[in-house]
């Protein structure tokens, strides 16, 4: 007779049990030491079970901090104005977001393209990863014309917000003139970041955003994680987005 494998009878009696509610979305699940005790095993065969329910994407593992049950994904709008700390909050979701670059270089040629510059114009970049529940949702690229912005990555630093920062550097509202989504494959680094398997799902947004009359502020592009968000697109948006 064949017999069923220990670690995937863990993994069935966890998933049956998340499914159940007795684990609900975003909890953080028991040790390994705890799982091992209570199965009579090692924490070997534990962390097999837990590898084939993260696989499924039941689960999710945080570095340093345990193994989650993977939330219901956030609705994300996008509008004529997208604000990321607003969606996240609207979804009923903790929005934070994780700095990791802020740099003045040369414009890629897209770049200086998407905000109407000289090729090689100097640009501000800013480069982090967005998080709800702190669960990375995605990890985000955003361009700013260095000639306008000198002040913009000291601004930065002390707001931790780019809307926060862009209005103290004069910009106080801006309004999105152009999205484009496509669905791409997480690099190494992406899966990285945003704690996915490599090679997993993404929705890349490249966004094109405008001050009050019209003159581009921003070039962003943002890869949010598949299997985490919804992408919703307000009837306005649908002509900037080419929808309609």
């Amino acid at each position: 007779m064949t017999r069923t494998a220990i670690w995937k009878s863990i993994a069935d009696t966890l998933g049956a049990e998340i499914a159940e509610g007795l684990y609900r979305p975003g909890d953080k699940l028991p040790t390994e030491a705890a799982f091992a005790a209570r199965f009579g095993v090692n924490r070997h065969t534990v962390r097999q079970a837990l590898a084939a329910l993260a696989a499924s994407g039941t689960v999710h593992a945080r570095r340093g901090a345990g193994v989650f049950v993977t939330a219901r994904p956030t609705d994300y709008a996008l509008g004529r104005r997208v604000r990321f700390h607003q969606n996240v909050s609207a979804s009923g979701r903790t929005p934070s977001r994780r700095i990791t670059r802020l740099e003045t270089r040369p414009a890629t040629r897209r770049e200086a393209e998407g905000l109407r510059l000289a090729p090689g114009a100097l640009v501000q970049v800013i480069e982090g990863v967005s998080l709800a529940d702190g669960q990375p949702l995605a990890t985000f690229r955003s361009v700013f014309d260095a000639a306008r912005f000198p002040a913009l990555l000291a601004a930065m630093e002390a707001q931790s917000s780019v809307t926060a920062a862009l209005a103290a550097c004069g910009v106080t509202d801006y309004t999105r003139a152009e999205t484009r989504i496509t669905a791409k494959l997480a690099t190494p680094l992406q899966a990285l970041a945003l704690q996915v398997p490599e090679g997993a799902a993404v929705l890349r947004s490249t966004a094109v955003n405008v001050d009050a009359v019209g003159v581009a502020v921003e070039y962003g592009v943002t890869w949010f994680a598949g299997d985490r968000v919804t992408l919703t697109v307000a009837p306005e948006a649908m002509t900037v987005m080419g929808l309609s």
